[in-house]
């Protein structure tokens, strides 16, 4: 079943919720974020990883906050915010650690990472080892795909990822994230924490030289190209002639 928003008390309900978390400046950011679109309400997504990194996850504050910059209602906001799994609805802690659990990581060892940290951790899927938000705090999941099957089995800190993990590798790594520590990513910037993350992905980039310093393909990802190009290999070009199906008629 899927986790729902409590909104529990008669303010919430009447949508008078506080919203004063958001300072004048996360607001002057959200305008420059629903500037980047036509219609306002496209913008629904960028704007809730703005909440995110300012509250480590989306709150009912965060909700109504979303709902009266874009003139949307609340029910509406909360179907998009509980819809995609990237949108926390607990605390989250200083870093998210994503774990790959689907197919093909799951058959090379990724079920395996994923018990090694819960246990080390005592955790659950989308619980936080530590105080939410403070330095060294973990928030652990499992999720279905991270696109890297190539590597697999992989994991993300903070949506940066960590290549042909071993549990044992996967746990040294999350041990030097609670001392303070942040290791390289195999793939990316330099790692960064949770919050910051959530920033670049409601499109502010602070420091954009470092963000995009760092390789961001491997040998494992191009080697078909390559053997293509040293063997010559083209796909075929459409012919000429090709009958191409008719556009589907405007309504």
């Amino acid at each position: 079943m899927t986790e729902q928003f409590e909104f529990t008390t008669t303010e919430e309900q009447t949508g008078t919720v506080d919203t004063s978390v958001f300072g004048e400046e996360t607001r002057a950011e959200a305008r420059q974020i629903i500037a980047r679109y036509p219609e306002s309400r496209s913008a629904l997504l960028p704007m809730l990883h703005l909440v995110q990194s300012v509250q480590g996850h989306v709150s009912p504050a965060g909700v109504q906050f979303c709902a009266d910059e874009l003139a949307l209602s609340v029910a509406e906001v909360s179907a998009v915010a509980t819809f995609y799994t990237m949108y926390k609805r607990k605390p989250c802690g200083q870093h998210l650690v994503s774990v790959c659990t689907n197919t093909m990581c799951a058959a090379l060892g990724g079920d395996a990472i994923y018990r090694t940290l819960g246990e080390h951790l005592g955790v659950g899927h989308e619980g936080t080892a530590g105080e939410p938000g403070t330095e060294g705090s973990i928030t652990l999941e499992h999720a279905e795909c991270l696109a890297a099957c190539d590597f697999a089995p992989v994991l993300q800190v903070n949506y940066e990822y960590y290549d042909n993990q071993t549990p044992e590798q996967a746990l040294e790594l999350v041990e030097a994230l609670q001392r303070g520590e942040k290791p390289k990513p195999t793939r990316g910037p330099e790692l960064s924490d949770f919050r910051s993350a959530e920033r670049q992905l409601a499109g502010f980039f602070d420091d954009l030289d470092e963000t995009v310093t760092g390789p961001s393909l491997a040998t494992e990802t191009v080697r078909g190209a390559e053997l293509a190009r040293e063997r010559g290999w083209t796909a075929p070009s459409m012919p000429d002639d090709a009958e191409l199906p008719p556009l589907p008629e405007k309504k």
